[in-house]
């Protein structure tokens, strides 16, 4: 067939709680990712990525509005509630953008940016959507675990949470049951490609996976290979290797219609790595350790770098330069501006945080921002070139903070394992402003705009610095 279209493809591809060193090409001796890795040596491997938040729904909710969380008005994870509202509706999407561009859209994999009407993919800009609305879901039964026993009140009443049954297509409840989920949403997503063939629109498939995060769920053909890692690295990389897999499958069908060059792909995860003992399955109390933060410290829920610096991958043979090592940070929240642009549109026209990197992907230029930051809880951070400062950061959700102010150099210290604050006052003083400045505002919008529309608040929406 050939490209259809000037207009690129876009397809933005998300794992779940995957730590930035559990791929092959991350430099992990234990996962094998071939695909993936073949996906960064067809473009660019993007080591200085970010995910925008280092949790779950705030995470997604800023990739698809090109909004910091607290702009986009998610700012902590959602519940699972079937009367959990999320995303806003006044929040324009890239789904939404991409639509006025003329692209089919479609939403295959995990939302969880709300289940209530306003707040589902189909009102949020996808044509088509199949997938699961809440967080963590079990891989063969597709039931949402987490509301079970809680007590939930609502509009004045206590109710008891059940387990409830997670998996929609096109608003509708369908059942799949003993169907692998990783492969069910890798199936779907190359069933959502071909559909496209004979239509001379481009298309944005957004591939949200709940790999590899709890439950730690994998057929035995993908923990085969792995049988000789310890329990928690050989599950780790065989849900890991489903997800490979899948993705695999789906280039391959790209392929096949020799639409693969003008396709952009992107792959990115939500957030670090978690540590949540429910990980272990067995009662085990002590933090999971089986995934990977890579050279960084911290991990989901934490604003130091294991927590939000994720393995990202970016390919485009039309238009990227394949065999490229990318270090600038890039962030989440320039997706939605950079795709908007490729496809044709204008992103002034839109409120977005997040700026256009084209040019850092193509010709090796420097972001043009000044700051990046981000906020959980009672943490907030920032980055500037190669200063990072981070206030009240937190290692473990239920631990202190463990400096106040922690300034640290990234060029010369990845691993943040030097505080620099005292040594260089004028640098902290300068960054603490901007933080506190930028939060400051975030919380005012929060308080005025956000939070009076969200109804029974402290039963739909985890407590702030907390990850589940």
């Amino acid at each position: 067939m050939g490209a259809r279209t000037e207009q690129p493809n876009i397809i933005v591809i998300v794992a779940d709680d995957h730590g930035y060193g559990d791929l092959s090409c991350m430099g992990s001796v234990t996962v094998k990712s071939p695909r993936l890795d073949g996906l960064a040596e067809s473009g660019a491997l993007l080591t200085g990525f970010y995910s925008n938040s280092p949790v779950c729904s705030p995470s997604r909710a800023s990739l698809l509005s090109g909004r910091y969380p607290g702009n986009a008005g998610v700012r902590s994870i959602l519940q699972g509630y079937r009367t959990t509202p999320g995303l806003p509706a006044s929040v324009p999407t890239l789904a939404n953008a991409l639509s006025s561009c003329g692209y089919r859209t479609e939403l295959v994999g995990k939302w969880h940016l709300g289940l209530t009407a306003e707040s589902r993919p189909e009102a949020h800009g996808f044509d088509h959507s199949f997938g699961n609305l809440a967080g963590a879901v079990d891989y063969f039964s597709h039931i949402h675990y987490s509301p079970n026993n809680r007590k939930v009140p609502m509009n004045g009443t206590t109710y008891v949470g059940t387990p409830l049954h997670d998996l929609w297509e096109d608003g509708q409840e369908v059942h799949r049951d003993g169907e692998y989920m990783t492969e069910v949403f890798g199936a779907k997503a190359v069933e959502a490609v071909k559909r496209t063939e004979g239509d001379d629109r481009p298309f944005f498939l957004y591939l949200p996976f709940t790999a590899p995060h709890y439950p730690m769920h994998a057929p035995e053909k993908y923990k085969e290979p792995f049988r000789h890692l310890p329990w928690g690295k050989m599950i780790m990389a065989a849900m890991i290797a489903a997800m490979d897999e899948a993705i695999g499958n789906l280039i391959d069908e790209l392929e096949r219609q020799q639409i693969r060059d003008n396709t952009l792909i992107l792959f990115m995860s939500d957030n670090g790595p978690s540590r949540e003992i429910r990980n272990w399955m067995d009662g085990t109390q002590m933090p999971y350790q089986a995934s990977d933060a890579g050279p960084f410290k911290g991990h989901k829920f934490s604003l130091f770098e294991g927590g939000v610096r994720v393995p990202g991958i970016v390919s485009w043979p039309a238009g990227i330069r394949a065999g490229q090592v990318i270090d600038q940070p890039i962030a989440a929240i320039d997706i939605f501006p950079t795709v908007l642009r490729l496809a044709g549109g204008d992103p002034d026209e839109y409120e977005l945080d997040g700026t256009d990197v084209l040019p850092v992907l193509t010709s090796g230029e420097e972001p043009s921002r000044e700051y990046l930051f981000w906020e959980q809880g009672v943490q907030t951070a920032v980055r500037k070139g190669q200063w990072k400062l981070v206030l009240n950061g937190q290692l473990e959700e239920t631990q202190p903070p463990q400096d106040e102010v922690f300034l640290s150099n990234l060029v010369d210290d990845p691993g943040e394992s030097t505080n620099l604050a005292e040594r260089y006052p004028d640098i902290t003083n300068e960054l603490r402003a901007a933080a506190d400045q930028w939060r400051a505002g975030i919380e005012n919008r929060w308080q005025t705009e956000w939070l009076p529309h969200i109804p029974d608040y402290e039963t739909h929406v985890f407590p702030a610095g907390v990850s589940k």
